[in-house]
């Protein structure tokens, strides 16, 4: 049941559901492929996108810092076109505009970006509205309660944003305890996915989820390997087998 600004329960809709699909998906999707073009040695974010759903990857998030809007929209609408074919979910980072142009599954947010109310009302009630989490301290406020899942991170030291701050394994731990004591709001129930973020590789990937990722984000390891889609398929492998035990 969810509840109405009075607080009285009513019954959930078809949006409800819906959300509630998307965050399964996400939840148990293991690896989270971001674009970037130009990290991608020269390859276009389309091509990146297909080899890695092509080895199981189930989230794209389109996320073109160096583009143009009208490139990344481009880019979008065709990864729609894409992930739809593979069933997989499609998420934008930053722009809302973007993300309805192309039709997407939601929104990753920074916490400098509109708050998440906003992008809800914008994009729809069935909408995934992710938020990213740099500090302890973010974990408690209204926009993490509201969102749907967490990027957590720079986890690792990472070239993909050079300026990000640092956060180590402990944030991850203590959003995942935040989420599993109910301080995110879920719909049907269902807890919060945690999405481990920054300088990730399948070399480390086990243990940002030992630490209590259920997906692992990456740029670079995919965009910029040789093989995008050995590479992602290298993380997959690594995400399961350190996921199973737990």
């Amino acid at each position: 049941m969810t509840e109405t600004a009075t607080g009285a329960a009513e019954s959930p809709t078809e949006d409800d559901a819906e959300r509630a699909r998307r965050r399964g998906l996400l939840r148990g999707a293991g690896v989270y492929l971001v674009t970037e073009e130009s990290l991608s040695g020269g390859r276009r974010s389309e091509e990146i996108v297909e080899a890695a759903l092509e080895s199981g990857v189930r989230v794209i998030q389109v996320r073109e810092k160096d583009g143009s809007a009208r490139r990344a929209l481009e880019i979008a609408r065709a990864a729609r076109l894409l992930t739809r074919r593979f069933d997989a979910l499609l998420i934008v980072n930053d722009r809302v505009d973007i993300a309805l142009a192309a039709g997407a599954d939601g929104v990753h947010l920074g916490q400098g970006d509109i708050p998440v109310g906003d992008a809800r009302r914008l994009l729809g009630k069935a909408a995934l509205i992710g938020l990213s989490i740099t500090a302890a301290a973010q974990l408690v406020a209204p926009d993490a309660a509201a969102a749907d899942c967490l990027g957590v991170g720079a986890v690792f030291p990472t070239g993909s944003k050079p300026d990000a701050e640092l956060t180590g394994l402990a944030l991850l731990e203590a959003a995942r305890a935040a989420a599993e004591a109910g301080v995110m709001r879920a719909p049907a129930g269902s807890r919060a996915p945690i999405v481990a973020i920054g300088g990730i590789t399948a070399d480390n990937a086990a243990r940002a989820v030992l630490a209590g990722a259920d997906v692992v984000a990456v740029i670079s390891a995919i965009a910029a390997a040789q093989d995008p889609g050995r590479a992602a398929a290298a993380l997959l492998r690594a995400v399961r087998a350190a996921a199973a035990p737990r």
